[in-house]
């Protein structure tokens, strides 16, 4: 599963799988929280992240929404900049 970025000790990755279901979305990684973020809406879909990391990821989601659903959409992995 390739890493999109990562900030503020969350990892934000992707799998590049033809299995992979939908709706289109990431995998975040913190600590030992994982989780699954609706690209499109930032709803979690799965997982136990802490608030304050979602709310993280959400921001990032927004300054990068349209790369990584481009990413999603074309499975052509793109090292994304992190939330600063």
């Amino acid at each position: 599963m390739p890493e999109l970025s990562r900030f503020y000790g969350i990892v934000i990755k992707m799998f590049f799988l033809q299995s992979e279901h939908s709706p289109p979305h990431i995998h975040a990684i913190y600590g030992d929280y994982v989780g699954s973020i609706d690209i499109k809406t930032g709803e979690v879909l799965d997982g136990d992240l802490p608030k304050k990391a979602v709310g993280l990821i959400r921001e990032w989601l927004d300054s990068n929404r349209n790369d990584v659903l481009k990413i999603w959409e074309t499975q052509k992995f793109k090292k994304l900049p992190p939330l600063v």
